[in-house]
């Protein structure tokens, strides 16, 4: 059987040409990539505005209610009120820039990939910000003149807390780099 002859066959029974592809296909799994990096966003954003707020608020109540003098804590208090705030503006700011893409295959590839930049950047963030919280949870305890073992385990805690947030992050990276290299193949497909 010639070449030509198996593709015709093969063209009348899918009713495709050959080596096309399934854009219905791709574009779901777009979509698919779209809806998990937002809901893992949106999770992110909203477990950091209220673990933030309420442990700011909670570290200012137990600061004030026990009228001490540690400035740290209250530095603590004020550093975690302003990061959840900080949280609760970016995904403000992200949410309405949503409406500036078009439901199209790329508009949607676009989406997801400034979803997913996005999601980089906040983990970013988020796993450098256990540094400061560290120094001033470290600072409290030290105001305080408590033992040096629970200094090595907050010590241990947050250093694998800080390695935690790393591979985290480099599971929202290696999740942008596939957006970016399906973007590659439609832009290159395009030409």
């Amino acid at each position: 059987m010639e070449f030509e002859e198996m593709k015709t066959i093969w063209d009348t029974q899918n009713r495709e040409p050959l080596y096309v592809i399934n854009e219905q296909a791709l574009h779901n799994r777009i979509l698919s990539k779209k809806r998990a990096a937002s809901h893992i966003t949106n999770i992110s954003e909203l477990l950091c505005i209220v673990a933030m707020g309420g442990t700011g608020c909670f570290v200012l109540g137990v600061n004030l209610f026990k009228q001490s003098q540690s400035i740290a804590m209250y530095g603590l208090a004020a550093w975690m009120l302003a990061c959840s705030l900080y949280c609760l503006v970016s995904r403000v700011r992200r949410i309405r820039g949503n409406g500036r893409f078009d439901r199209s295959m790329r508009g949607d590839l676009q989406h997801a990939l400034a979803v997913a930049t996005y999601q980089v950047r906040f983990s970013q963030l988020m796993r450098w910000n256990i540094l400061p919280i560290a120094i001033l949870a470290l600072l409290t305890v030290w105001e305080s003149k408590k033992s040096a073992w629970i200094v090595l385990g907050m010590l241990l805690f947050f250093a694998l807390s800080y390695y935690a947030g790393g591979w985290e992050h480099n599971i929202y990276k290696a999740r942008k780099r596939e957006l970016e290299g399906l973007q590659d193949k439609l832009t290159n497909e395009k030409q």
